[in-house]
């Protein structure tokens, strides 16, 4: 009989820390969160990259490039910084995006390099048309028929 009282004392205690944990679990992010998706891009590695530097120093500065385009004798490596936020229901905006270009010759060493932002981009319209299969216009029934 002296553990129940003991239960009835405690329980008001109890609740009261459940229910701080939880307030304190939903407190800490927000409703939106900022983060960053790819590279970080200090503003310090990006000076030591000079022409003249070889690709292996490259390397070494910036890590591996995200993108690699090569054309002739010429190649390009690409790192992309981008900030986002997010809200707590799963819509993303871009506030920021940053591309490093770094250009080598043939003889694998920088000849230049150049900042991009977002708004040296240009968003373009994807087309969504496609060309239907055979047979995907008909419905089963016509199909039964057609084949007998």
């Amino acid at each position: 009989m002296t553990l129940r009282p003991a239960l009835v004392r405690l329980s008001p205690i109890a609740a009261a820390i459940a229910l701080g944990l939880t307030l304190s679990a939903c407190s800490g992010t927000g409703l939106i969160s900022q983060r960053t998706q790819g590279y970080v891009l200090p503003d310090d590695a990006i000076t030591q990259v000079r022409p003249g530097s070889s690709q292996d120093f490259v390397r070494v500065v910036l890590g591996s490039p995200q993108t690699v385009s090569t054309f002739g004798g010429e190649t390009a490596w690409y790192y992309v910084e981008t900030k986002v936020t997010q809200t707590a229901f799963g819509l993303t905006n871009i506030q920021e995006r940053t591309v490093l270009a770094v250009y080598f010759g043939a003889d694998r060493r920088v000849t230049d390099r150049a900042l991009y932002s977002l708004q040296d981009g240009r968003a373009f319209a994807i087309e969504q048309r496609r060309t239907g299969s055979f047979g995907e216009d008909r419905n089963f029934v016509e199909s039964l028929l057609q084949s007998i």
